[in-house]
Order: structure tokens, then C-alpha cells, then sequence
């Protein structure tokens, strides 16, 4: 049992969409202010890193898209989305890193998140491409590698 973190999603639990009342940034928050974005980041993923057994990397502009019971999830932008709210490589630390900054290898699947693209964007190589470039700088900056005997027992 645990919490599966989605960066897309949770970054709408700090703007207060779905339950407005337990907000992390202010109302008045602008997005240029990266230190409140920063603090609330810290907040939130202070909170449930310790519950998440599944990370998921993904980038939201801000805004919600869904239908029905979903009505208010966190819009998935494409890895390169200039209108992208998230740093992604630089966030994805917030839930891989504990509050002293050290790499905690706390849950091992870590993926991309695109469940809301479209079919046409899925199916563009482009976008895989992105999608890769970004997991490994997201790897890059964090050092998330297995152990070379685990790699090889895996194999």
C-alpha cells in the first residue's frame, strides 16, 4: 500500500484545485516567485515521500483537464512544453532526495507520465525522444543508476 507521485498531479494539490482550502501557495501566487514554488515543493513532497512506492515524471502547465471523476487533474504537457511550470530534471529531486539532499532510493519505478496525451502525439517519435532526453537528465542530475552487479543480475 502506498502513494503513487505523479509531478503533474501533485503540483495542483500546492495550487489548492481540488480542495481549496488546504492550498500550499498562496492565491495570489505567481508563478514567476520560484522560492514559494520551491517551498511548496518541499512541503508537499516532505509529506508523502515517505508513502510513495511509484514516481511518475511529468511536467503540467498549470492548469487542470479531465472528464467525470477526473475532472480536475493535473494537465500533462509535453517534456519540452514551453509552458511548462515544472524544472523538470531539477523538481523530480524534490521526491527522489530527503530534506538533507541525499538520494534515497526509496521506490524503484520511476516512468513517464503521459496518460493524457493524445494518440497522434503518442505516435510521433519526437515526442519519445523528449520524453527519453528528459529521463535522463532527470538520472543525470540525480544519480540514479542500479549497482553494477544488480544490472547485471537482472540481465
Amino acid at each position: 500500500m502506498g502513494f503513487q507521485a505523479d509531478m503533474a498531479h501533485t503540483l495542483l494539490y500546492l495550487l489548492g484545485y481540488n480542495r481549496p482550502q488546504d492550498r500550499i501557495l498562496p492565491s495570489t501566487f505567481d508563478w514567476s516567485d520560484r522560492n514559494t514554488l520551491t517551498e511548496g515543493l518541499k512541503k508537499i513532497t516532505s509529506a508523502l515521500r515517505p508513502w510513495t512506492i511509484d514516481f511518475h515524471v511529468a511536467q503540467n502547465d498549470g492548469t487542470v483537464f479531465g472528464s467525470g471523476s477526473h475532472d480536475k487533474t493535473g494537465r500533462h504537457c509535453q517534456a519540452l512544453d514551453p509552458n511548462g511550470k515544472l524544472d523538470i530534471a531539477h523538481d523530480a529531486g524534490y521526491w527522489l532526495r530527503d530534506e538533507q539532499g541525499n538520494l534515497t532510493k526509496a521506490f524503484k519505478h520511476i516512468c513517464w507520465d503521459g496518460c493524457m496525451f493524445p494518440n497522434n502525439v503518442l505516435n510521433r517519435r519526437q515526442t519519445w525522444n523528449d520524453v527519453l532526453a528528459t529521463m535522463i537528465k532527470v538520472r543525470q542530475q540525480h544519480g540514479w543508476y542500479e549497482a553494477e552487479k544488480e544490472a547485471v543480475a537482472a540481465k
